[in-house]
């Protein structure tokens, strides 16, 4: 049986990856109103890796015993500056992901749920990856100033991205 702290923290961990699936819809659309299908396609990929970690967390918590608690979900920003802006805001987004993940590793620690811990290891790497992610893109969008032959060279790399969801 899971503790009432970790029930509820690994709940808040839910939502927060839910919203982070609805975030990146947002930024999907944006990327679809400026006819740049390949940014849109990342955020898409983006989109479903979040469902799938909210979806990890999910059934990881109905197999501890405890009770999944969704809450509602703010609205995401839908207007930004440019493609730049974006990632900046992903990567920015990422980085709080990577505090609630590390927030919820340590209160696994203090708990000494060894399972918790287990499980939160995964999203602790993934977070790795995540944060890489977003700041190579926000990377290259810079060198090329978010504009030109360039943007149109990554939108094209970005159309190749595809979801292909990972185990432990």
């Amino acid at each position: 049986m899971i503790s009432q702290k970790l029930q509820d923290a690994i709940n808040y961990q839910i939502n927060r990856e839910l919203f982070s699936e609805y975030y990146y819809l947002s930024m999907a659309s944006y990327f679809n109103s400026l006819s740049l299908s390949g940014f849109e396609n990342f955020f898409l990929v983006q989109a479903q890796e979040e469902r799938f970690h909210a979806m990890k967390l999910y059934n990881f918590l109905n197999e501890r015993g405890g009770r999944v608690l969704l809450q509602a979900l703010e609205a995401p920003k839908t207007e930004f500056e440019s493609p730049i802006e974006v990632f900046e805001l992903a990567y920015e987004h990422e980085t709080v992901v990577s505090g609630l993940i590390n927030d919820l590793m340590d209160l696994a620690i203090k708990e000494n749920d060894h399972a918790v811990k287990n499980h939160v290891d995964w999203f602790v790497e993934e977070q790795v990856e995540e944060e890489d992610s977003m700041d190579t893109v926000l990377s290259k969008l810079k060198l090329i100033n978010g504009e030109g032959h360039g943007l149109l060279i990554l939108d094209s790399e970005l159309a190749q991205r595809t979801f292909e969801p990972t185990e432990e």
